[in-house]
């Protein structure tokens, strides 16, 4: 499974970094992002990544289930 964000709809809510601190990161202006190493979702994160996409109030966060 992969996870990124779509920056030009991230708010900066940042409900993904309280859900899911392993996978994202802020940005200087507030705003969500997932760094490249952190991409492919290991399956000890893939409860938080799916709740914080649920939780995403903008539906900036993608996730997909192919690999890589």
């Amino acid at each position: 499974m992969k996870v990124t964000v779509n920056g030009s709809r991230c708010q900066g809510h940042n409900r993904c970094m309280i859900l899911a601190p392993a996978a994202f990161e802020v940005d200087e202006f507030g705003y969500a992002f997932v760094p490249e190493d952190r991409q492919e979702v290991t399956e000890d994160r893939r409860e938080a990544v799916l709740a914080a996409a649920r939780n995403c109030p903008e539906r900036a966060i993608l996730v997909s289930e192919e690999e890589g």
